[in-house]
């Protein structure tokens, strides 16, 4: 298949946030007057996630269904949608999310079998949750129609070659987005310069929900509490169906009026609150990636994370510029949150370290596509 500069790369998801709009209008950035680029958005509205809905200033979006919710839109509709907007789009490449989803794969076999290239965008590790053989094994059937992938880190990538992408058709960085929007958000300076380490807090952002394992950072804060000879604050961002149990621990710890709970917020909120946060903790029973981190690292804030969270592959390296920690090791939290509240020369190399490259921007990811296609197209 030759490619002509009339034809499309689209990008299809359930919602775009932020995030994705950094990463399509940075593909678009690189091709631009070669290839023109597409969004394609199931849903207006998200299940998951209250964002406000954005558009890229560089590419054209297409919502295939506004005024629904991802779960009232049947699987052959969906794919329909999909297939006919890629089509009418002209586009020959094609990035989808949720290859295990049945209108996902319809959508992908149909789009191949009209001489289009699609690949796999995800994040997925084999060690998230315990797998089942089986189950594995139907799963790499859905992946039969993609000739590439884009992940992020070793083990989303070893786990995308192993469902059956040979390793030289899969690229990172997937989980991207775009460093200098956060810190034009936040209207400070990232650390270790900006808000004084004094008046500095640590911040978790997460969804109140068991895999964020929220319930371990409090008893590791109150043990914090209580060994820390001059100990700051914590801030928690998002909402969920754990809110009032949280709140309940945070009051029999005796911490209650320590914590700030602020909700769930966008974008420009969390990014100002970043940019007085000590240290970012993302204590994670379960994370495919752990987006935040990069909101935080682009503030200069390090990181103190579990060692499920996909970002430690790529962007945490512990005692450099964070510390890596067991999902059920509250101590082990308390002791690098007492170490960096206390040791200001030490929050300072730890946040020049974060502060420093582009390991997670959204150039990663339009380098990534980029090579993507471009194997493809010399292939075809």
């Amino acid at each position: 298949m030759n490619t002509s500069l009339n034809e499309s790369i689209a990008f299809v998801w359930d919602n775009f946030g932020p995030m994705h709009v950094d990463r399509v209008d940075a593909v678009a950035a690189h091709f631009t007057n070669r290839r023109p680029v597409i969004g394609i958005e199931i849903c207006g509205d998200s299940d998951v996630y209250d964002w406000v809905p954005e558009d890229g200033s560089k590419f054209r979006k297409i919502i295939l269904f506004p005024h629904k919710k991802l779960a009232a839109i049947g699987t052959l509709e969906r794919a329909r949608k999909i297939i006919l907007a890629c089509v009418q789009g002209r586009a020959s490449d094609i990035f989808l999310c949720h290859y295990d989803h049945p209108a996902t794969f319809i959508a992908a076999s149909c789009l191949r079998a009209l001489g289009r290239r699609v690949y796999a965008m995800g994040c997925s590790k084999f060690d998230d949750y315990q797998r089942n053989l089986w189950r594995e094994v139907g799963k790499s059937l859905f992946y039969l129609p993609y000739c590439g992938g884009i992940s992020s880190g070793r083990r989303a990538r070893d786990y995308m070659r192993f469902l059956g992408i040979p390793a030289g058709k899969i690229q990172t960085e997937y989980n991207t987005l775009s460093v200098d929007r956060i810190r034009k958000l936040a209207g400070v300076e990232p650390a270790p310069g900006g808000v004084p380490f004094e008046q500095r807090h640590f911040t978790i952002v997460a969804r109140l929900v068991p895999k964020k394992n929220i319930a371990m950072a409090l008893d590791a804060y109150a043990l914090y509490r209580t060994s820390s000879a001059l100990p700051h604050d914590l801030h928690l961002c998002g909402s969920g169906p754990l809110e009032k149990e949280l709140r309940q621990q945070a009051e029999r710890l005796g911490i209650a009026s320590y914590l700030t709970f602020h909700g769930f917020l966008q974008t420009e909120q969390v990014a100002k609150i970043l940019g007085s946060t000590l240290a970012l903790l993302l204590p994670s029973a379960e994370e495919q990636f752990g987006n935040v981190v990069i909101e935080a690292q682009a503030m200069g804030v390090p990181v103190i994370l579990s060692d499920n969270c996909g970002a430690r592959d790529v962007l945490v390296r512990s005692g450099v510029n964070g510390f890596v920690i067991e999902p059920d090791n509250p101590r082990g939290l308390a002791y690098f949150m007492e170490i960096i509240g206390l040791d200001k020369r030490l929050f300072s190399r730890l946040a020049a370290e974060s502060a420093a490259g582009d390991r997670a921007d959204a150039g990663q990811f339009a380098h990534g596509v980029a090579s993507l296609v471009s194997e493809s197209t010399t292939s075809s």
